[in-house]
């Protein structure tokens, strides 16, 4: 899907579910496109800790963390991805990786 608004992701290219297609693409002007997008305004020091997590583990293991060891590791509250964005789906689309599937997304809160 194709964001319509008028601005840095009208050219970029998304699924029909808003995940970035190539993440390599995915920048921090980009997420906070997204983010204001979606109705979370300006991306504070927490959230980017966990887009940061999320990329860096999907990068090098090309699977999704689990959440709570996520909040852990950041020394943050054990459900900080559902507090800090509006779903850990959310969380993911805004570090600007590709869709995780299927059985993936049903998991995702």
């Amino acid at each position: 899907m194709k964001m319509q608004t008028d601005n840095l992701l009208t050219a970029l290219p998304f699924n029909e579910d808003g995940f970035l297609i190539e993440p390599n693409l995915w920048n921090r002007d980009i997420a906070q496109q997204i983010a204001n997008y979606d109705g979370l305004g300006q991306i504070t020091k927490p959230q980017w800790q966990v887009l940061y997590y999320l990329r860096e583990h999907y990068l090098d293991l090309q699977c999704i963390p689990p959440m709570g060891h996520l909040c852990h590791v950041l020394g943050q509250e054990k459900h900080c991805v559902e507090h800090l964005f509006h779903s850990e789906k959310e969380a993911w689309r805004v570090a600007g990786l590709p869709d995780p599937g299927e059985e993936a997304k049903t998991l995702m809160i």
